[in-house]
């Protein structure tokens, strides 16, 4: 069968879901609404960016000057670690509880115009550093169960600063998504004494179908089951299960994936590519988790065009997740993409 041109639906190992495919789809007129792409010159520097070095944030906290990374507490925190113990439970219909953390901003560099694709490789080696740093930090706070670092790339993923910039938020529960990854790897681990994603990079690395790019260290690829248009997972071809577990050489080899990775989005149509990007690392509990595999997932919305956009509506809300693009046709339209940025050649 021709996976490329009939509708089936393939399923998440990791999250034990279901998503369906219709690449039939792909050929229907599009007559919804065309946008033009913002353009414009990036800035080294603007004076009223909040993250940018020696200017004033929210309450008149004022950035030193940082010449590299720079980390803070965020002014608008989604978690914060001081929140009383509450609960609430009516006949099991009616359940919330609190919930701590810490919600933390890191800006990778004072240059207001990079993104990660514009970065240099030892420039995002010191970001790599930080996320290590910060993993390591808010994982050994004793009521932190869980560190996401996690990037949004773009006005219509909901950044509000296009300055280069991440958040990291460290949860007190195990947050929906990283339940399900823990559960199905650590179930997987007990039946198979083999790591669900050590397995599945052998097998993606053999059929090289939905591989995009790879170094020693990492590979980046389109997931089997991938939702989104252009949707790409770097796995570390080493087991670890976490930023803290990874050596010299592949903390190296993280920096330059992910330059090639974010350049080849940027050349795709030529714009500063939106998406949202994060990684997912074992749970800071104090339990082993032996089966659990660091990996990174980026979720980009764009699908024929910067103008031409894809999320989850109708069907999607109401019933499971759909993609008409394949992850086949995905992988090979960003394996063709130079790994010079295309700015670099104005």
């Amino acid at each position: 069968m021709n996976w490329n041109d009939q509708p089936h639906r393939r399923y998440n190992a990791l999250t034990r879901e279901w998503v369906l495919v219709s690449p039939q789809r792909t050929q229907r007129p599009w007559l919804g609404q065309v946008e033009t792409a913002a353009a414009g010159v990036p800035v080294s520097y603007d004076p009223a960016c909040y993250l940018c070095p020696g200017n004033t944030r929210h309450g008149g906290v004022r950035n030193p000057a940082y010449s590299e990374t720079f980390v803070f507490e965020n002014d608008f925190a989604a978690l914060r670690p001081e929140t009383s113990p509450a609960a609430l439970n009516d006949r099991g219909l009616l359940v919330a509880e609190t919930e701590r953390g810490v919600s933390r901003v890191v800006c990778f560099s004072p240059d207001h115009s990079l993104t990660l694709g514009r970065m240099t490789q030892p420039e995002i080696r010191r970001v790599i550093d930080v996320w290590e740093a910060q993993y390591r930090e808010l994982g050994s706070l004793p009521f932190v169960r869980n560190v996401q670092v996690f990037e949004n790339r773009g006005e219509i993923m909901g950044a509000s600063n296009p300055h280069p910039h991440c958040q990291i938020w460290a949860n007190e529960s195990l947050p929906n998504e990283i339940a399900k990854e823990t559960q199905a790897q650590e179930e997987y681990y007990e039946s198979h004494g083999t790591c669900l994603l050590c397995d599945y990079t052998a097998l993606e690395l053999e059929s090289q179908d939905r591989t995009v790019c790879e170094n020693d260290s990492f590979l980046a690829l389109t997931p089997f089951w991938a939702i989104w248009p252009f949707e790409i997972m770097l796995l570390s071809k080493m087991h670890a299960g976490s930023l803290a577990e990874l050596d010299d050489a592949s903390r190296e080899g993280l920096a330059d994936i992910l330059k090639r990775v974010a350049t080849r989005y940027d050349n795709l149509f030529h714009i500063s590519f939106p998406y949202s990007m994060g990684f997912h690392q074992k749970p800071t509990d104090g339990q082993a988790h032996e089966g659990w595999h660091l990996h990174a997932h980026f979720l980009p919305p764009l699908l024929r065009s910067a103008t031409v956009r894809k999320f989850m509506v109708g069907y999607e809300l109401l019933a499971m997740p759909q993609r008409d693009i394949t992850p086949e046709i995905a992988a090979a339209r960003l394996r063709d993409q130079s790994e010079q940025h295309y700015l670099e050649s104005i």
